[in-house]
């Protein structure tokens, strides 16, 4: 018994990272098994304003070295870890994302910084299949 083809379809999803500009989200929806993906291009300073957070007094604990695999590149499921709302790009009071919902902001790693949201939003299994393509999954 093998895993059908629209199951195999959702497992893996290849992304052509030329497109986003430095200091841009992707600017279409990439979803990844039914779930929306942030992919942000990072700025210099963006990574050195994620590297100066002291996350160790965070409610989830995380460094911005264990989110990503490239600094440059933030890959994060676009699902607010409060109740599952998609939250909005490049706002907040964090300079990251804001889930207007119940007012959850996450800074430019993607950490739980202020609102209800427990958890930081979460990097899902991810690779660079080359310079330019992202793998998820």
């Amino acid at each position: 018994m093998s895993a059908s083809a629209d199951v195999m379809a959702q497992a893996k999803v290849e992304i052509g990272l030329a497109a986003i500009p430095e200091g841009k989200n992707a600017s279409v929806i990439i979803k990844w098994r039914g779930k929306p993906v942030f992919i942000r291009h990072r700025t210099k300073d963006e990574i050195d304003e994620a590297r100066k957070v002291d996350w160790r007094d965070l409610r989830d604990p995380q460094p911005d070295e264990d989110r990503v695999q490239k600094p440059e590149w933030l890959v994060m499921l676009g699902v607010c870890t409060h109740l599952g709302c998609v939250p909005i790009g490049e706002a907040g009071d964090y300079g990251g994302w804001f889930c207007p919902c119940h007012g959850s902001h996450y800074d430019i790693s993607g950490r739980a910084m202020r609102g209800p949201a427990p958890l930081n939003l979460e990097v899902p299994q991810y690779h660079f299949a080359t310079e330019d393509t992202l793998v998820i999954g």
